[in-house]
């Protein structure tokens, strides 16, 4: 028979898997919470933005940085600081010690920081995917859309979350059969029965939601979302207009334009000039 656990050994096992899930927490930062992405607000203009470095209407210096790794704007006593201040708190300028060339924030003097920070910046391939621009082309801050997971910036945040829940077919048909698919992938914007969302000597995690067959992206849930099957393009259509002018032949369009340096319109009649 296996021997029975002692009260030690229950409080050490129960002790590792809090940490464990700590770990696992701190890695999994919501982007809006993380330090380099935190609110910030100008000394000289007022003017709300990322944290960054130099403000990015006025170019000034704000007088208390905050580090975008760890978040702190005081350094405390500690072994860890690269620049030995014994005795003293440093903030400011004291206690930076870099600049990020991906999030333009002050990152500080800590070894930990400075030897992290710029391999793991969670604004490395931030580039928003409605207007192209990344965190040197505006002062917002960066989010990531819900449904998608993809980069938006402050402006096109809400805009691109209003239509993101839109299908790519006409149907919410699983794409490999006929059947009504369960499960959603809102990155391929495609629909999965429960047959096909599942891939063969593929071990899935018990409680957790099933990985799109595609792209790996998880999948939720067709009937727990708003999703819709219909696109709609509001606005005049001028696309069309060009496209269908496009059409006419070579010849046409050399007699129009004869015809229009005449005055003449297109019923044949003369114009009012």
């Amino acid at each position: 028979m296996p021997k029975k656990k002692t009260g030690a050994r229950k409080k050490a096992e129960k002790q590792s898997e809090r940490q464990r899930m700590l770990r696992d927490a701190r890695g999994n930062i919501d982007l809006g919470q993380q330090p380099c992405n935190s609110r910030m607000e100008c000394d000289k203009c007022q003017r709300p933005q990322k944290n960054r470095a130099f403000c990015y209407f006025c170019a000034a210096v704000q007088k208390l940085p905050i580090c975008a790794q760890c978040g702190k704007q005081k350094c405390m006593k500690s072994s860890d600081c690269l620049i030995k201040h014994p005795g003293t708190h440093t903030t400011g300028m004291n206690m930076v010690g870099a600049i990020c060339d991906t999030c333009e924030a002050w990152v500080c003097h800590g070894r930990k920081c400075l030897s992290v920070h710029f391999c793991e910046c969670p604004l490395l391939d931030a580039v928003c995917i409605e207007c192209e621009r990344g965190v040197w082309e505006h002062g917002g801050r960066i989010f990531k859309c819900s449904f998608c997971d993809a980069f938006l910036c402050e402006d096109d945040q809400f805009e691109h979350q209003a239509s993101c829940q839109v299908l790519d077919a006409e149907s919410y048909k699983c794409m490999s059969c006929n059947r009504l698919g369960q499960h959603t992938c809102m990155q391929c914007k495609i629909c999965f029965c429960d047959d096909h969302v599942k891939r063969k000597g593929f071990t899935y995690k018990k409680n957790e939601p099933l990985p799109c067959p595609k792209c790996g992206f998880a999948t939720s849930e067709t009937k727990s979302m708003s999703v819709s099957t219909k696109k709609y393009d509001y606005g005049r259509q001028n696309a069309y207009e060009e496209e269908q002018e496009t059409n006419y032949s070579e010849e046409y369009m050399r007699v129009h334009d004869n015809f229009s340096s005449f005055g003449i319109n297109n019923y044949g009649d003369e114009s009012d000039d």
